[in-house]
């Protein structure tokens, strides 16, 4: 059964449900799975808890979701860009669960290996350790952090065969991975698709057995925040 569908929307059908947990990957504005962020908001799927290291931006990325208020949870490392999502939360319309960085990358990652979870020294005697059971190793205190099982992950990659074997493009590649990994369902979008064989087998990121679901597309390609030196008088 082919893995390519003709369009974002064509490769949600049927695995969206209110209420759902999905993992998003993408890090800041770079490798955000934007055409399936677009399809989902357009599903008018609601209720939704998102896994995702940010929350985008207020039009663009997960922001998107924020806006029409389909977000009902977000599980994230950073979320400093969104005012929308700041004024839900302040609101006490959205809920928030804070992960350090490393943690939830792990989480994502502990939930595709079937590792439901690990203990980390990451966030002990902080809120972050605040109802999760201690345990204590070699006289040190860890915390116990839950793999995350997700119902859908949704990533973008930069080229996939099509068996779905990924390669990703730098920064792109940290958090996309583990957040393909740990859904039952992973739906990715690329801008190249190739035949079999054609990626050279060392410089595939991830491999084929974790994706269900590819559409091509097109991108765009945004800058978070640009920087420039001021210009110096002459």
């Amino acid at each position: 059964m082919s893995k390519i569908y003709a369009n974002a929307a064509d490769a949600l059908d049927g695995v969206l449900f209110d209420g759902m947990l999905i993992a998003a990957g993408g890090f800041g504005l770079c490798g955000i799975p934007e055409l399936l962020i677009d399809a989902i908001r357009d599903a008018g799927t609601k209720d939704l808890t998102v896994a995702s290291n940010n929350a985008g931006v207020d039009d663009f990325g997960l922001g998107v979701l924020l806006q029409t208020k389909q977000v009902k949870k977000m599980m994230s490392s950073y979320v400093g860009e969104n005012a929308e999502f700041m004024r839900q939360y302040l609101a006490g319309e959205l809920e928030l669960e804070f992960n350090p960085q490393g943690t939830l990358a792990e989480r994502m990652r502990a939930g595709g290996a079937g590792i439901p979870g690990f203990y980390t020294k990451t966030g002990v005697g902080t809120v972050i350790a605040e109802g999760k059971e201690v345990k204590v190793f070699d006289g040190e205190e860890y915390i116990l952090e839950r793999g995350i099982f997700a119902d859908l992950a949704i990533v973008k990659a930069w080229k996939a065969d099509t068996t779905g074997n990924l390669i990703f493009r730098k920064t792109a590649r940290n958090f996309n991975p583990p957040a393909a990994m740990c859904g039952k369902i992973c739906v990715v979008e690329v801008e190249e698709i190739v035949e079999p064989g054609t990626l050279d087998p060392d410089g595939i990121h991830l491999p084929g057995v974790y994706v269900h679901r590819i559409v091509q597309g097109t991108h765009e390609k945004r800058i978070e925040k640009v920087t420039t030196r001021k210009r110096e008088e002459a």
